[in-house]
């Protein structure tokens, strides 16, 4: 009887904490359901920065200046990473990073949808920063309030980073713009391709969304896959006017009586075809990521040996 009274006082700290937007914070007691939760997130989160470095990083060879290839450098290198601070932040709950990646390469965990779709050209490069990038913020920017401490603290970076790599995009497209008419051709190809998995990346419609109200509940997410689609749309549509280009939706017009853009409903059945393997590139990006990781073994054997050799080395 005094375990069920204990566990219920926890209960109650906990949502206590969560009413008042306070921080959980790893030492404190959260319910399984909530630790269970916050995991399938952070790692989804994580193992789509993973992912999302292989479209990008397939454009680094052949990138068109000394310049542009520094810049897509140094962009991929954040996406690694945002994925380790991820990582980290799922570790604090208990699981370890080792075990995380079996659960990506064995297909009992998911990434971002967007990362299914192949980089056909240059422009893709600028369209991912730009609308890609773009989406991560508006989905990004509200988890810097998480109610877990350590998920909330690793997005105030990501988030800053994250931001830069939107107006890096941003830059390239319009650089592109300024150019050929076949560079302005691919820009509007591009984002013809880009839109509309853009906007699946904020996940399904609310009703169809199982995770969104108990996540929104415990303070995890602070605003609805809807919510935070519309925002995306209003932010982008004034930039891609500014920049030239036709967001690819007949349906797209400025709704007065709102204040915001009615927008059209995104292909639900391609998006969940993706989810659940059967996208453009899932099968790549999966056997890409379980190569790297077969064949790093050697590294990861090599630096737990020298760890436990000096840990020796002090005892003695």
């Amino acid at each position: 009887m005094t375990q069920v009274v204990d566990e219920r006082e926890l209960e109650a700290s906990f949502e206590r904490t969560i009413a008042h937007n306070d921080r959980i914070e790893p030492r404190d007691w959260m319910p399984d359901a909530y630790r269970n939760s916050l995991i399938r997130q952070i790692a989804q989160h994580a193992h789509s920065e993973i992912i999302g470095m292989q479209p990008e990083a397939n454009w680094i060879t052949r990138a068109p200046s000394l310049r542009r290839k520094a810049i897509l450098l140094a962009k991929v290198q954040d996406e690694a990473g945002h994925g380790l601070y991820l990582y980290s932040a799922c570790e604090t709950l208990g699981v370890s990073r080792d075990d995380l990646t079996r659960r990506l390469i064995e297909g009992r965990q998911k990434y971002s949808s967007i990362f299914n779709y192949p980089t056909l050209s240059y422009a893709d490069v600028g369209t991912i920063g730009w609308l890609v990038d773009g989406a991560a913020i508006c989905n990004q920017v509200p988890l810097c309030r998480t109610s877990y401490g350590p998920y909330g603290r690793a997005m105030i970076r990501i988030c800053k980073e994250e931001s830069f790599h939107q107006r890096q995009g941003y830059e390239l497209l319009t650089t592109m713009m300024r150019g050929t008419d076949e560079q302005r051709a691919l820009v509007q190809e591009s984002v013809d391709r880009f839109w509309w998995p853009a906007l699946m990346m904020f996940g399904p419609s609310d009703e169809q969304s199982a995770n969104t109200e108990q996540s929104m509940a415990w303070g995890i997410k602070r605003h609805t896959n809807d919510e935070l689609r519309q925002r995306f749309v209003d932010m982008t549509v004034p930039q891609a006017q500014a920049l030239g280009v036709t967001l690819p939706d007949p349906d797209l017009v400025w709704n007065e009586e709102r204040g915001a853009y009615d927008f059209g409903t995104p292909d639900w059945d391609e998006f969940w075809a993706v989810v659940k393997g059967d996208g453009p590139c899932n099968a790549q990006r999966v056997a890409h990521r379980r190569r790297a990781w077969d064949e790093g073994a050697w590294v990861r054997e090599a630096a737990t040996a020298f760890a436990a050799s000096q840990q020796t080395s002090e005892v003695r």
